[in-house]
């Protein structure tokens, strides 16, 4: 009966030695912060290797903290069972050698933490940061008055606009300058972004940029092709002004010959 009270005190020191390491794991666990475009495939390394075979390996997830068990691998009289929630169901591969996770298909739903646990002889676990977005929409430039040829001295006005989406922004880039830049947290208005060219500016070509954390969309822009100069008027009339003035002194001369008898 004695020997029944030792082995029942050791697994409670056991089990609470156990819980202790796991608490303090978590709280000296780094978080992995990990960025993808959603539709691809992403892998969740451990940084472990040769992962015992008799180990129980689970990973849980959660939109804020991780509180949702999603893989739950062991081994159950001699072989190895995994099981996976409907949530990532014929989504997940797990690596049982290293304990890494694999997600197919990865969507913006699924961003959230990722938390990693092995529990062997001892205890190991790591905390992922998943940030899944959309691939960013190629940006248009449109004249933004509709003129597309201007005098010499007005600008052109053009605009550059995209959808809007989770940290978008939108850039101005005059070769490799970026000159511009905007940004808008209300996703349901697109962004727009204005430009404006003088006649007097020698670079021709401006790029236009539409870019999030994992992907970017560019428009290239030749100003000639939304907006060229035309010489003004007023220049048109001083040359026929001019030419009215030679042709009245020429006249003018033969006159005053005739008068003298030449």
């Amino acid at each position: 009966m004695k020997m029944v009270n030792i082995l029942a005190g050791n697994r409670i020191v056991r089990s609470l030695q156990l819980l202790l390491c796991c608490l303090l794991c978590e709280a000296g666990d780094e978080t992995l912060t990990l960025q993808e475009v959603e539709g691809t495939t992403i892998t969740l390394h451990t940084g472990i290797t040769g992962i015992q075979s008799d180990a129980q390996i689970l990973w849980i997830y959660g939109p804020e903290k991780a509180e949702e068990k999603i893989l739950n691998s062991q081994v159950f009289k001699g072989e190895t069972v995994t099981e996976t929630s409907e949530r990532f169901k014929e989504r997940l591969q797990l690596d049982r050698i290293s304990g890494a996770l694999t997600i197919r298909n990865i969507s913006r739903n699924d961003s959230g933490v990722y938390l990693f646990q092995v529990l062997t002889g001892r205890f190991s676990s790591r905390t992922f940061s998943v940030r899944v977005y959309a691939p960013v929409s190629a940006p248009v430039i449109i004249n933004q008055r509709g003129k597309r040829s201007v005098s010499s001295t007005e600008p052109c006005f053009l605009l550059c606009t995209v959808e809007n989406g989770e940290n978008v922004n939108l850039s101005w880039y005059r070769e490799n300058e970026r000159i511009s830049i905007t940004n808008n947290t209300d996703l349901s208005v697109p962004l727009n972004l204005p430009l404006q060219i003088h006649h007097d500016n020698n670079t021709n070509t401006y790029i236009c940029v539409s870019a999030n954390p994992v992907s970017y969309k560019t428009s290239s822009l030749n100003t000639t092709q939304l907006c060229y100069h035309i010489p003004e008027k007023a220049e048109e009339l001083t040359y026929a002004d001019v030419n009215i003035k030679a042709h009245t002194a020429e006249r003018d001369k033969e006159e005053e010959n005739s008068r003298n008898g030449c």
